[in-house]
């Protein structure tokens, strides 16, 4: 990039949906994506969700000849599912992973499971991640978490960007374009988004990436928006004196361009981009002291805060239920005890009840324990983020 004065770059972005025994034709679509890369050729692909990393060796096999460098991020229990192709060298990697990513206990969502993270690629800082989903956007009790997510994305590009020459970032941040998440994230560190700012545009309407159209949607999701919503992003903005303006932008539009199947229940965003150096170097992050972003922490703060005071109940239960596990033992402990030191004629309950008892009780200890300290770091995290959000707030509310 230092040698041309004038950089075209293709990016194709897209959440897979390639979960193990659980996705529809995912074997299917894994060929048919790897398929469509190899035709394209593209100069960087972002990918999210590709849980098995046998997937991730095939489509490196297959795309070997067009992508000769690649790069799959591993975190949590099952993977971040985050992996990345391109034509240009990857001469540096660095995986981030959240400190607050949902809950163990929800299994049916699992988020917590595949360790939600933000994978980093240079020279070109290449960001390709995932935030929480939403589930339910009426009741959405991980919204908190989300936030914090999208706090501490903004906060690690704005600390890893200085020696680079153009960010890009690209993946499924499951959130609208007008939430307060991404809100914050665009005002906090000056990304542009390639749908508003892409001169020519084709795809589907308002560029929404879960539609109607495609097959493999949860239509019960889509009732409220019946034009489909968009959750899939890919932004930009330039660092030093280099400027970035996105040529075009497309979206698949419910199946794969000339195919009968879609490569996933996402569509997949693709933009051209023209990097180019400029005399002057550029200015600093877009709206960083705009009234309009002191607007956007304060909301996201107060979301914070509603996190902050779920958890504190929630460790407050917990520990109690911990407590009172404890006492059972206790007392089921000093029975046993004045049984075997001849002060009770006989045991008070039969002993296969009087064991049952015990090993509930240890299990319930054991449980409202791991439940307790893992909603006592969870209060750290929101009160953390919360001291952050008051800091930048104030210091945006006394410049002049």
């Amino acid at each position: 990039m230092e040698g041309e004065p004038t950089l075209r770059l293709r990016i194709f972005d897209l959440n897979c949906w390639a979960i193990r025994y659980l996705s529809k034709r995912r074997q299917q679509r894994v060929r048919l994506i790897g398929d469509t890369l190899r035709q394209e050729g593209f100069d960087l692909v972002l990918l999210q969700e590709v849980w098995s990393e046998q997937d991730y060796s095939d489509l490196k096999v297959k795309l070997a000849g067009c992508y000769p460098f690649s790069h799959y991020f591993r975190s949590g229990v099952i993977g971040s599912g985050l992996c990345v192709f391109s034509r240009f060298p990857i001469l540096d990697t660095l995986l981030y992973q959240y400190s607050l990513n949902g809950y163990p206990y929800m299994l049916q969502h699992g988020d917590w499971f595949c360790g939600k993270s933000v994978g980093v690629t240079a020279p070109l800082l290449s960001l390709s991640l995932q935030l929480h989903a939403e589930y339910c956007r009426d009741k959405d009790a991980y919204l908190p978490h989300r936030l914090v997510q999208a706090w501490e994305l903004a906060q690690f590009i704005r600390h890893t960007s200085k020696a680079a020459d153009v960010v890009l970032l690209g993946g499924d941040l499951n959130m609208h374009p007008e939430d307060v998440g991404i809100r914050l994230l665009r005002g906090w560190t000056g990304l542009q988004d390639a749908f508003a700012e892409a001169m020519h545009f084709e795809g589907c309407k308002n560029g929404c990436t879960l539609v109607p159209d495609n097959c493999f949607t949860d239509k019960s999701e889509l009732l409220p928006f019946p034009l489909g919503i968009r959750i899939d992003y890919i932004l930009y903005k330039a660092i030093s004196s280099f400027t970035v303006k996105c040529e075009e932008l497309k979206t698949t539009t419910g199946r794969a361009p000339g195919m009968g199947i879609p490569f996933s229940d996402h569509e997949a965003v693709m933009a051209t981009l023209h990097i180019q150096r400029q005399g002057q170097p550029a200015g600093a992050s877009l709206g960083t002291a705009d009234l309009a972003l002191a607007d956007v922490v304060t909301e996201a703060r107060a979301e914070v805060g509603v996190g902050l005071q779920a958890a504190r109940r929630q460790r407050y239960s917990s520990g109690r239920m911990a407590v009172l596990a404890l006492l059972l033992l206790l007392l089921q402990a000093a029975a046993a005890l004045g049984t075997l030191a001849g002060l009770g004629t006989e045991q008070p309950f039969p002993k296969l009840s009087f064991c049952l008892l015990a090993f509930l009780a240890l299990g319930v200890l054991v449980l409202a324990t791991g439940l307790h300290l893992f909603h006592t770091m969870e209060v750290k995290m929101l009160h953390g983020t919360e001291d952050q959000m008051w800091m930048v707030l104030r210091a945006l509310q006394e410049r002049p």
